[in-house]
């Protein structure tokens, strides 16, 4: 009796731990020897794990795509005051071809994008990024795998709401909608992707190690298609794994294996779709700017007024700049452009929004030990306090549809063998010589108000002095000065080197009734972001001053403000080739300019097919405002 008990109970026990095999087929176990240790059942070969063809494709697309369009557009942000942090990044980033990588960069994610979304429908593959009750329970399973497979699916989901943002965020910003928070939105799809990217390898890596990693190394064809969700799969699937796993797919048709392609070739269909989408659209909604003609007698007075009648009768055109500096905080101004041609003369008006009248430029104040420059920044080439109210315009015959890698070059050294920016900041300049580039400068004290306007150009970069090379003074790169202006206006002071301003220096000219000259800056402010009265003028004449000298000077007390800014001649408005007049009132500058339609090169004739860029400067040097697409100019 005592001897059937426990074979009874070890065959009781053996069945019923291990019911599948029968107790005759179960191998005799020989008691180990006590010095003999226990063998450890082999371990189960890990499974190669692979993923679908046409995923993998799509992965990398998308990420050898993020990379350039992230790449790019840190390069771009860098140019921007709040983001002058990346210039750390520099070496990491590109340099020449910035913003025609971008551009197409951001292209292919939208196509990427929409084939993502066809190739998941047509392949049936729903259930792979599906997030539903089911996996927000698997958060908190006990089973890594099911926990990190629910937290890989949120990420998905995170990703793909990024990517909207990105994609409507940068389209606005292309068309010139987009501004203020829709930029900084734009900015913070990078970080948002940036973090992803590292949160998504490390939850693969949590969910099966390297050989997890490396499925998107591994291709295979796609597997058949899946049936739709049923939460009693799930139930079916716990009961019967191995009938269950059968039960997933949809029967599908004895076919070969190249007709499983079907949904990749309905993804690059769409994707081919978007792409045609996304030109249409964009060539369909060009900024034009209608130049109506005239009749001679009918142009309009020069005198920064929109009261003539002509302006009156022009249709507007608004474009909106962003992306530069002070306009309290925002960097960003809204510019209304008019333009009519009378056959030989053409005549824009221009205004802008600005809060401020501000046209101190670099004042000179006298202290105990002599006379000091009031600037922040000047000595490398970025004044962003002391500094006169500036407007841009872009003329140019070269079909740049996005800006910069032909005539803008950001970073601190975009020239290889050329020297640094003082600024940290990129430089104009043009890829080949022949390119006809020019640029008007209208700048608000030095002779701005008395009817002069730059006219400069973008050529190919100039050979650097002793003193650029050295670090001393900024490097302009290939921005041309228009060669006339030191005989019109100048600085009322020698250039000095880096760190040469926080000593006193000496006046070109000294004023040669101080009192005079003072009352005439009106009230002084020396806040940059208050606007200066609208009788004041900060800059002097020849007429009203003397060259220095010490006897002059002694006359002249502690504390007295003088202009930094100096005209050289008495008829400056005969001597330009581009006249310009302005006025400010109620937070906007009213700019109206008239040049020639014909021109030779360098210059650019104004006709049908000239594109116009514009951009407007808030009391700095070379922070200006800017926009993406050009404005293409068609004459009547």
């Amino acid at each position: 009796m005592s001897s059937e008990i426990p074979g009874h109970f070890r065959s009781t026990t053996r069945t019923r731990l291990r019911p599948d095999v029968p107790r005759a087929a179960e191998p005799r176990r020989r008691p180990a020897r006590p010095d003999q240790k226990a063998s450890k059942p082999p371990r189960p070969k890990e499974r190669i794990r692979k993923t679908d063809l046409g995923t993998i494709l799509l992965h990398w697309i998308l990420v050898i795509t993020l990379t350039l369009s992230i790449g790019t557009g840190l390069r771009i942000a860098m140019d921007s005051p709040e983001h002058s942090w990346l210039v750390a990044f520099d070496s990491f980033l590109p340099l020449y071809t910035v913003w025609t990588l971008h551009i197409p960069a951001a292209l292919t994610l939208v196509a990427v994008s929409v084939a993502y979304a066809a190739y998941i429908w047509r392949g049936g593959l729903m259930r792979r990024i599906r997030f539903d009750k089911m996996r927000l329970k698997g958060l908190g399973n006990r089973s890594k795998q099911v926990r990190w497979g629910s937290i890989n699916i949120i990420l998905y989901w995170v990703l793909f709401a990024t990517m909207i943002m990105e994609i409507t965020t940068g389209t606005l910003l292309w068309l010139g909608y987009g501004r203020g928070l829709w930029v900084q939105m734009h900015m913070w799809g990078t970080w948002i992707i940036l973090g992803y990217a590292a949160a998504h390898i490390m939850a693969h890596f949590a969910l099966g190690g390297f050989n997890q990693l490396a499925r998107v190394l591994r291709p295979t064809k796609l597997g058949p298609r899946q049936k739709p969700f049923d939460p009693m799969d799930l139930v079916a699937e716990l009961l019967d794994p191995e009938n269950a796993a059968k039960s997933q797919v949809e029967p599908q048709p004895k076919s070969r294996w190249i007709f499983r392609v079907g949904p990749l070739v309905v993804a690059l269909a769409a994707a081919t779709a978007a792409i045609a989408i996304a030109v249409t659209v964009d060539g369909a909604s060009e900024d034009t700017l209608f130049v109506r003609r005239i009749a001679k007698a009918d142009r309009p007075t020069l005198d920064g007024d929109l009261s003539d009648g002509v302006w009156r009768t022009v249709r507007p055109f608004t474009m909106f700049t962003a992306l530069g500096g002070n306009y309290d905080g925002k960097g960003e101004a809204a510019v209304e452009i008019r333009a009519v041609h009378d056959g030989e003369w053409a005549y824009f008006c221009f205004m802008w929004d600005d809060p401020t009248r501000s046209l101190k430029h670099l004042p000179l104040v006298k202290q105990a030990d002599g006379w000091h420059v009031l600037h922040d920044r000047y000595d490398l080439g970025d004044e962003r306090s002391y500094y006169e109210d500036k407007f841009s315009a872009l003329l140019t015959k070269l079909p740049i549809v996005i800006p910069g890698d032909r005539t803008y070059h950001s970073g601190p050294t975009p020239i290889e063998g050329k020297p640094s920016t003082l600024s940290q900041r990129g430089l104009h300049f043009t890829p080949a010589p022949g390119l006809a580039v020019e640029v008007w400068q209208w700048k608000a004290s030095s002779g701005g108000l008395l009817g002069w306007v730059d006219k400069n150009h973008f050529d190919m970069p100039a050979e650097a002095s002793q003193a650029q090379s050295e670090g001393q003074v900024p490097y302009r790169g290939g921005f041309i000065q228009d060669p006339r202006t030191a005989e019109l206006y100048s600085d009322n002071f020698e250039r000095q080197p880096v760190g040469g301003y926080e000593r006193p220096i000496q006046p070109k000219r000294l004023p040669t009734n101080w009192k005079a000259t003072y009352e005439a800056l009106g009230r002084i402010d020396l806040d940059p972001d208050h606007s200066d009265a609208e009788a004041s003028r900060w800059w002097m004449n020849m007429s009203e001053s003397e060259p220095y000298s010490a006897a002059l000077d002694a006359e002249i007390p502690v504390g007295t403000m003088i202009p930094g800014s100096l005209i050289l001649v008495d008829d400056i408005d005969r001597r330009a080739d581009v006249v310009g007049m302005a006025r400010w009132a109620a937070g906007h500058w009213t700019l109206e300019v008239a040049r020639k339609l014909a021109a030779e090169a360098p210059d650019v004739a104004i006709s049908t097919g000239t594109y116009l860029r514009v951009a407007v400067f808030d009391h700095s040097q070379i922070y200006h405002t800017r926009h993406i697409r050009p404005i293409r100019l068609e004459l009547e």
